[in-house]
């Protein structure tokens, strides 16, 4: 796996996401939240991901912008190192909850804490299924 996120690694589809968000599950790593969700996608792609911040939170379109782009650097330096060995498919929805700004340190650090509670619970749950 590489380190790019490129237009296959986007999740853009209205239904997909809609999907994700009714039926879904969620981990909290404060200010995080991953939504994710086991599914086949028609392209062969392992992982499909999409980051939101709330227009409620942060009313300027350039702190939602900014602190986007440091939520998708932060998930593309960190896909190789946790999804390498990941034959499973997911759609992924990363949420930034706080209402302060942050640094890319700060989101890079809660982002590899967020992925390793991600793998200990479906590798958990993986473990369990028959």
């Amino acid at each position: 796996m590489s380190f790019k996120y490129g237009k296959t690694d986007k999740l853009k589809s209205k239904k997909r996401i809609e999907q994700l968000f009714n039926d879904g599950k969620a981990i909290t790593v404060y200010p995080l939240r991953l939504i994710y969700l086991q599914t086949e996608f028609n392209d062969g792609s392992i992982l499909k991901t999409g980051v939101s911040v709330s227009k409620r939170l942060h009313k300027t379109a350039v702190a939602r912008n900014k602190i986007k782009r440091l939520l998708r650097e932060a998930y593309r330096l960190n896909k190789p190192l946790y999804f390498n060995n990941s034959s499973t498919p997911y759609a992924f929805m990363i949420l930034y909850l706080s209402k302060d700004g942050t640094t890319f340190e700060e989101l890079n650090n809660k982002m590899k804490l967020l992925f390793k509670k991600f793998l200990d619970k479906t590798s958990k749950n993986e473990k369990t299924s028959p």
